[in-house]
């Protein structure tokens, strides 16, 4: 199994196809690439596909806590 990052499977199968493989709407697909996240999308041999997101721990700024 070979992980490919969402764009270089977009750029193989289209929005449409990715978007298939995935269980995805197009629109998700189209979102994540225009917003950048960093997905890497791995197919098995029996023909499905999984993705998984790569992202910072934490995900969210914490609050900054404000001097009183």
């Amino acid at each position: 199994m070979h992980a490919t990052p969402l764009a270089d499977f977009v750029k193989e199968k289209g929005q449409a196809g990715a978007a298939k493989s995935l269980g995805v709407t197009q629109g998700a697909i189209s979102k994540a690439l225009r917003v950048g996240r960093y997905i890497l999308v791995t197919c098995k041999k029996d023909g499905t596909c999984e993705a998984k997101e790569l992202r910072p721990f934490p995900s969210q700024a914490t609050p900054k806590k404000s001097a009183a």
